[in-house]
């Protein structure tokens, strides 16, 4: 518990043993509940974070959005906190982003990698991939946002039951930023934290989930939104 709010920390992975359990050592003791979404490893993901005591969630349907909405399916705490399994978000930054959140009296705030400090944890390809689609949400939404594709975040747990939340892929961390600031009730901010290279083998196919993100962006703002 963390200033009388229950936390909840979802991490989705897929075959990260290098990295779940340098994230998992690093975790603060105030956490409430430590959700690891397996999304069908084939190494020792799962046995690691057993180990440390995490609580198992298997996702056998790939997708990094598909994880995510099982992790919050199981979400019991008041506060969500997000990262990934290859311990390129740091973990010991959580109490920090929650002084911000707190602070800042936010409802939703991103934890932006930008400015980047180490050189080495993300290819210019990369970077300018992240600037264009953050660009391009930016001008969509009429909101300044520094990482579109930032996969850390902390949330209040009960926004989620107002956003309408599709993508299994992906483009999952940019459709809830969007979602969050769709809301006029949704406080949302941004905030920088130090970003390293990532342990283990990368997911991300840089062209394909590219142009992907940007026609979802697209799509997302000129598709009517679906009656509850």
């Amino acid at each position: 518990m963390y200033n009388g709010q229950t936390i909840t920390v979802i991490i989705p992975c897929l075959n990260e043993e290098q990295g779940i359990e340098q994230v998992l050592r690093r975790m603060p003791a105030f956490v409430d509940q430590v959700i690891v979404v397996d999304n069908g490893s084939t190494d020792r993901t799962s046995e690691i974070a057993r180990g440390f005591g995490a609580e198992l969630i298997r996702e056998d349907v790939r997708g990094y959005g598909r994880s995510y909405k099982k992790g919050f399916s199981c979400a019991k705490g008041d506060v969500i906190v997000t990262l990934d399994g290859d311990h390129s978000y740091p973990p010991d930054a959580i109490s920090y982003l929650l002084e911000a959140f707190r602070h800042l009296e936010v409802d939703f705030l991103s934890a932006s990698r930008f400015p980047i400090r180490d050189r080495h944890a993300m290819s210019f390809k990369h970077k300018l991939g992240n600037l264009v689609l953050s660009v391009a949400m930016s001008l969509l939404y009429f909101r300044w946002v520094r990482d579109s594709q930032s996969g850390m975040w902390v949330f209040r747990r009960a926004i989620l039951k107002d956003m309408t939340l599709e993508s299994d892929s992906m483009a999952f961390s940019e459709e809830i930023k969007i979602e969050a600031l769709k809301n006029a009730r949704v406080r949302f901010a941004e905030i920088s934290i130090q970003y390293s290279s990532r342990m283990g083998e990368i997911k991300l196919n840089p062209w394909r989930d590219g142009f992907y993100n940007l026609w979802f962006l697209v799509k997302k703002r000129f598709t009517p939104r679906r009656k509850r």
